[in-house]
């Protein structure tokens, strides 16, 4: 294991060891629902975006307790989106990290209430009186997360791009689409990571800029790799089935631009993603290896 493994397996476990206790059970039967959250949230998982909360707002100097909150609210909402997409409706998966998808493991409706649960807990997260910032920090990064998972420009609207293109040979501009799709689906929550921890330590606007770029190079490098991986990638290593982009006839990178020359673009999108952070020194050193580590991540 690399150093960076090591490191990020470090602060998943730290992590996960703080979930249980955001999630006390009612005793009534109600708490099913409870139990299918906490599933879902506690089934593995890199803990990539809760780590570039933490490790942006380490620029600032707001410890890793301090942002804690904030980036447990990402994760909730992240996998309420994970318990949504699997949903038989969506891409109908019956894995999710190797194990039974949400409703595999409860029932389909149960899944649909879990990740409408972790929507809105999230939001409780954020404002809960245990997590130490202002008001108006809060209230900032409540619009902010908002706007990041909507239906005007978030992920809900790239999720329902994404729909919209299964099987749809007649895009009449594959490259702005495909663009559009990982800009609202997969990039807009790992922006937002970057924006939370930029807000967490007050960062100035030229600052917040240069993170935001950073995201979107990661972002978009993290979407092609995903793509590569459905093609290429072992599905013991994956958890979950593969092959079912091009089964669903989906546009991904892979499909528009071939895997070798996929395998160029990230390459280059991860390059330019660490020279931005140029500017923060050796303070954004864990930044760096995470954008290699995308690049490089097999599963």
């Amino acid at each position: 294991m690399t150093d960076f493994s090591s490191y990020l397996s470090t602060f998943s476990q730290d992590f996960n060891q703080k979930l249980p206790n955001l999630f006390p059970l009612p005793k009534g039967e109600e708490n099913r629902v409870i139990k299918a959250m906490y599933y879902s949230l506690s089934n593995g998982g890199k803990r990539l975006r809760p780590f570039l909360v933490t490790e942006t707002a380490k620029l600032f100097n707001i410890s890793s307790e301090e942002s804690f909150m904030t980036g447990a609210a990402l994760e909730c909402l992240h996998t309420y989106s994970l318990i949504h997409d699997d949903l038989p409706a969506m891409d109908n998966d019956d894995l999710r990290r190797g194990k039974p998808t949400c409703h595999k493991q409860f029932d389909e409706a149960t899944a649909i209430l879990a990740g409408d649960g972790l929507l809105t807990y999230a939001f409780e997260l954020i404002c809960n009186e245990a997590n130490p910032f202002s008001s108006s920090i809060k209230n900032k990064l409540c619009s902010l997360l908002a706007n990041a998972a909507g239906a005007f420009n978030g992920m809900v609207a790239g999720q329902m791009l994404d729909i919209l293109t299964e099987h749809n040979t007649d895009t009449k501009q594959p490259q702005k689409t495909i663009n559009r799709i990982e800009e609202m689906k997969t990039g807009r929550l790992l922006r937002y990571a970057c924006e939370a921890g930029a807000v967490l330590g007050q960062a100035t606007e030229e600052q917040l800029q240069t993170l935001n770029f950073y995201s979107r190079k990661i972002g978009t490098a993290f979407q092609i790799v995903d793509d590569i991986l459905d093609v290429e990638g072992k599905q013991e290593l994956m958890g979950k089935t593969l092959g079912k982009d091009a089964a669903q006839g989906k546009l991904t990178f892979v499909s528009l631009y071939g895997l070798a020359e996929a395998k160029t673009i990230a390459s280059q999108l991860i390059s330019e993603a660490i020279s931005a952070l140029e500017v923060f020194g050796g303070s954004a050193q864990r930044l760096k290896e995470l954008a290699y580590f995308i690049l490089n991540r097999n599963n």
